[in-house]
């Protein structure tokens, strides 16, 4: 059975509940918070795996949740999936800017919701596994365990997201990648995502990359590729 820790944060009590049922039944610890002063408190109070965050909260929004953990360097690598009726493309779009790692939209299936978590926690520990794994292509240094990039030395700090597409770009150069390839390897071939978000991804990268931002090349018409030179 599993033994991770999960925070879910949402005001509707019969929400709460549902989720907090099917994640006990397979095998998660899970903590409650009915608000985002709450969950930040909770965040705060002992380290949890993942984080399940409803972002219409009364006080302070899911949105300011999120971006106050990213903010945090105690809870900054803390995984967040999202779970709200706010499913706009623009609210989609704002949460994976603010490093959120999955987006599901009520009402939603617990079995789907689940199946998420597990895909987060999976990632997450696969990346963790490969703490010896270091990539690096002339000024670029990539350490898939540690999440850690240097830029001509200089550390670079990304989104979980961020770097999830940097290291599958940087660890075939040359190699083109269609958005739905990205999004896939990502996040997985379920996720509801769309072609906007994967820019907000690269557009972020190659700001904080500043100069070696250019080595991530638009194919147009196609989606993207790492470059060397």
């Amino acid at each position: 059975m599993s033994k991770e820790k999960i925070l879910v944060v949402d005001d509707e009590e019969d929400i709460l509940e549902l989720v907090r049922y099917n994640l006990v039944r397979e095998g998660y610890a899970v903590v409650c918070a009915a608000s985002g002063e709450e969950a930040l408190k909770a965040a705060a109070s002992e380290p949890v795996d993942l984080i399940i965050l409803d972002l219409m909260l009364p006080g302070i929004d899911g949105l300011d949740v999120a971006r106050r953990l990213k903010e945090n360097t105690d809870t900054k690598e803390t995984p967040i999936v999202m779970l709200t009726a706010k499913g706009e493309e623009s609210d989609i779009v704002t949460g994976l800017e603010l490093g959120a790692d999955d987006y599901v939209t009520k009402p939603f299936s617990p079995r789907i919701l689940i199946a998420r978590v597990k895909a987060v926690i999976r990632r997450r520990s696969g990346i963790a596994e490969k703490e010896s794994e270091i990539l690096t292509i002339r000024e670029l240094s990539i350490h898939t365990g540690r999440r850690h990039v240097t830029a001509n030395g200089r550390p670079i700090d990304l989104t979980y997201t961020e770097f999830q597409v940097l290291y599958y770009l940087a660890r075939r150069p040359g190699w083109v990648f269609t958005r739905s390839q990205i999004v896939d390897a990502v996040r997985g071939d379920d996720y509801p995502v769309t072609d906007r978000s994967v820019d907000v991804q690269i557009v972020g990268l190659r700001k904080k990359l500043g100069p070696l931002g250019k080595y991530i090349e638009t194919v147009r018409g196609v989606g993207y590729r790492f470059i060397e030179s």
